[in-house]
């Protein structure tokens, strides 16, 4: 109970202290006009009302990741706990808030761009093909994800569902932000929220009567607890596994939607820095839960060994702890997350293609033009078992974090403050990354090779980029 009452007060605290000189260190200026105000096409670039504009971010960067990642990383063992806190405080929340910032100090501009523009224009390719892919594997694993659950509790045919998915991410995608995206995801905030507020209730008040026993961390459990544990190694996989909820990639290529709709630079904070920080307190609510419902860690991979999936898991503490009427809301919030991710992930994909080849969004024909071709291939991966493709997505999410914090960090020289903020977290994630891609078995995104060289070879290449970066001029 101490343990996860801390984290959360870690959590908030960080915002309030961590947060705020963050945005004093960037130098938020409230007088300066925003993208939305100074471009508004009443389409992508739109004033959004600042609350509503703080549920979207947080929806459009968690969708399930908090809940299911946090679930698998808790199979990990209580180190799941340091590095939700710790890597959303000084390396998720700062991500997020510093993405968010350069894409409104360059005109709402997409990751490549920002990254042509402060790495180089090579660079800027290679990140438009890596956020494509990634943005294609979102969208397509977000529409069989619910598409398969709802198939499974009405007994339509799956494919029914996702032509519905379908016909809604259409509309989404097309019409103006504020038109069904600025309307519906406060509901959709709602379910979220409740899911995770309501489960935490719970906790503290069986913790505090004796009924739940809640585990705390302690240093001899600061150690690899997963059942497999010789597949998979603490570091780096947890730090991959464990991505919404600590520091992910995919939360840069969401952040301009919002940066287009921001009224004042003041509220950036809040979003943008607040929005991770939230997602960091479900994470710890659904991390802590899943070791409290299964009776400690060891549990927790007996389940997951005996095949509880995280819905399964997701589902049966909510039937539980939160009776019939949270069971509801449990379902729908796990159908209304992945939806309210692909969307924008969708809408995301939209705005970089146009935005790489200069093409206008503003008239609904040239929406159309960029969005048919889009949804073409999106459609035909659906057809397809894409979980073989999908594990590949939790390390290219790293990998573009890790570029994302070497362009912050390249920002913030460039402008003479002090780099270290982001370069650090930058060095951190390319040996995370790079570690992964060689130890982590290849149905996990690896090549399954030697640890000893894993290791090695991430801190020559992080220590290599750093030196690199340092010296660097322009």
């Amino acid at each position: 109970m101490i343990t996860f009452l801390v984290s959360i007060a870690l959590l908030i605290l960080g915002y309030v202290l961590y947060g705020r000189f963050v945005a004093g260190f960037w130098g938020v200026d409230e007088k300066l006009a925003t993208p939305a105000v100074r471009m508004e096409d009443g389409v992508d670039y739109k004033v959004i009302p600042t609350w509503k504009v703080f549920i979207i971010q947080f929806l459009n960067i968690a969708g399930l990741g908090p809940i299911f990642g946090a679930i698998l990383g808790a199979a990990y063992g209580y180190m799941a706990y340091v590095w939700i806190v710790f890597g959303c405080i000084f390396m998720g929340a700062v991500h997020d808030f510093c993405s968010g910032m350069l894409s409104i100090r360059n005109d709402g501009a997409n990751v490549p761009a920002i990254i042509g523009k402060y790495l180089g224009k090579n660079a800027a390719i290679l990140i438009n093909i890596v956020c494509a892919a990634l943005l294609f594997a979102v969208g397509a694993t977000f529409t069989n994800g619910p598409a398969g659950l709802l198939s499974s509790l009405t007994g339509w045919n799956q494919f029914c569902w996702v032509l519905i998915i379908f016909a809604y991410y259409l509309i989404a995608t097309l019409l103006p932000i504020n038109k069904i995206i600025g309307r519906i995801y406060p509901f959709f905030g709602a379910f979220l929220l409740f899911m995770a507020l309501g489960v935490a209730v719970v906790m503290v008040v069986k913790g505090m009567t004796g009924e739940l026993h809640i585990p705390e961390l302690s240093f001899a459990a600061m150690r690899n607890m997963h059942a497999d544990s010789d597949t998979n190694i603490l570091f780096p996989m947890l730090f991959v596994v464990i991505s919404c909820g600590a520091l992910s990639g995919f939360h840069s290529t969401q952040s301009p939607l919002m940066a287009r709709c921001i009224s004042n630079e003041k509220y950036c904070r809040p979003i943008f820095y607040g929005a991770m920080i939230c997602e960091g307190i479900v994470a710890i609510i659904w991390a802590t839960a899943a070791i409290a419902y299964c009776g400690g860690v060891e549990g927790l991979n007996a389940a997951a060994s005996a095949g509880k999936t995280p819905a399964i898991l997701v589902n049966e503490i909510c039937n539980s702890w939160l009776g019939k009427f949270g069971a509801v809301i449990a379902v729908l919030g796990v159908i209304v997350c992945p939806v309210s991710t692909g969307d924008t992930a969708l809408r995301s994909l939209r705005i970089t293609l146009a935005d790489a080849f200069r093409f206008s969004q503003k008239s609904i024909v040239n929406r159309l033009i960029v969005t048919i071709p889009i949804f073409a291939i999106v459609f035909n991966l659906c057809l397809y078992d894409f979980a073989k493709v999908w594990c590949y997505v939790g390390i290219t999410n790293q990998i573009l974090s890790s570029v994302m914090l070497w362009t912050i960090s390249a920002y913030l020289k460039k402008n003479g403050k002090k780099h270290w903020i982001t370069s650090v977290s930058a060095t951190f994630m390319t040996f995370v990354c790079v570690s992964y891609l060689i130890m982590a078995p290849f149905n996990a995104g690896g090549f399954g090779l030697n640890q000893k060289l894993a290791y090695v070879s991430g801190a020559v290449v992080s220590a290599m980029f750093l030196v690199l970066f340092l010296r660097r001029k322009k």
